[in-house]
């Protein structure tokens, strides 16, 4: 039993030791020891715009708006708009902007985003298809920061920055600092060889690459640049297209979004499993490190919990861990009671990897519960 105990502890310290900061780190090293530059230059290609929405009347005219000052000729960009079965004015407000680019697609049946995508790319006529969401504002400089990226021929895929803004509850600086971590690390896979996913308000990529979607995909942002890397193309990130977006003030409002994204990356597993060969998948390693072993973490941490108690009975220095675990516990506890103390850093940290990893436990249970899960 001791033996046991032990290899479950030290294999979910390993474990977790890989995923929060071994993986990271080796990133980084590679980036700084074999870095893979990006030959940008100035380009001009022609653009498809892409947009699919769902009852999105209250941010469609500010989207257009904003896309109109976008620093990039004028001719060369379309855009296509996919309502999926909107009951609100969406398309109305969309035709009524009276932007001569805009093309209008209407599905009188909800079908989810991927259908949406899939229709929308089929009317494309772009060299190059820009990817956003219907919230977020980007930055005028975005599309051509992209564009520059596609310059190189062996990049078929780029991603934009998210940026978060107005965070003023304790969980909403937790969650962008989070945010802040994981972009450092997508900035080092980026100049190490590709990133193992995208930011979905905002991504390019060739025309010719795309594969349409199977119906019901969650994580497009992941799916789309995987299957680039996986025809020889790199996916990489560009720091200085910029889409801004408002983090969730409270974890109930982050709850329902995470959790479905986080479920996500099981589907996507289930829809292309080759995503789990080493043979297939030229970044194997990056997907499962990056994406795969988070989604145990919430697990590994329970396992170490209970591994480092049992030890501790007799092992007192085990206890210390224990009693580590238990520490941010009480932060998070004490914050709920006290939610003026979230400001402090470590609360808002702990708070922060504490729901995070709750929604990872919960996406699996949500998922196998509800494997078609739901489309928006």
């Amino acid at each position: 039993m001791t033996t046991l105990a032990l290899l479950a502890c030290w294999g979910c310290v390993l474990l977790l030791a890989h995923v929060f900061v071994g993986y990271p780190l080796c990133m980084w090293l590679l980036a700084r020891v074999c870095p893979r530059p990006v030959r940008t230059q100035a380009a001009t290609p022609t653009v498809t715009v892409v947009i699919a929405a769902h009852d999105a009347a209250a941010h469609i005219t500010a989207k257009l708006r904003n896309l109109q000052h976008l620093d990039y000729p004028r001719e060369k960009i379309e855009i296509v708009l996919a309502c999926d079965g909107c009951h609100d004015a969406t398309a109305g407000l969309a035709r009524r902007f009276g932007d001569p680019r805009l093309r209008v697609l209407e599905f009188t049946e909800r079908r989810g985003k991927a259908a949406c995508l899939n229709g929308a790319v089929a009317t494309a006529h772009g060299d190059v298809l820009l990817f956003t969401d219907v919230r977020q504002k980007l930055s005028p400089t975005a599309l051509r920061a992209l564009v520059a990226n596609l310059a190189d021929p062996a990049v078929g895929a780029v991603s934009g920055e998210l940026q978060l803004e107005n965070a003023r509850t304790g969980f909403a600086q937790g969650v962008d600092a989070y945010w802040r971590y994981e972009k450092l690390i997508r900035r080092a896979e980026s100049r190490s060889g590709s990133t193992v996913g995208v930011t979905g308000a905002l991504y390019a990529m060739h025309r010719a690459l795309f594969r349409p979607l199977p119906l019901g995909t969650v994580l497009d942002d992941v799916l789309v640049p995987m299957r680039v890397a996986a025809a020889g193309h790199r996916v990489v990130f560009e720091p200085r297209a910029v889409a801004w977006d408002q983090p969730s003030q409270q974890p109930a409002q982050e709850r329902q979004r995470k959790i479905r994204t986080l479920a996500g990356n099981y589907q996507l597993v289930q829809l292309a499993p080759w995503l789990l060969s080493p043979w297939r998948n030229p970044l194997w390693f990056r997907f499962v490190s990056h994406k795969l072993l988070r989604l145990l973490a919430p697990w590994l941490l329970v396992l170490l919990a209970l591994s480092s108690a049992a030890l501790g009975v007799h092992r007192p220095a085990y206890l210390a861990l224990l009693s580590l675990l238990l520490l941010g516990a009480a932060l998070v506890l004490a914050e709920r009671v006290r939610p003026r103390i979230g400001r402090w850093l470590p609360v808002r940290l702990a708070v922060a990897f504490f729901h995070l990893n709750l929604f990872a436990a919960q996406a699996l249970v949500a998922f196998a519960r509800n494997r078609g899960l739901h489309l928006w």
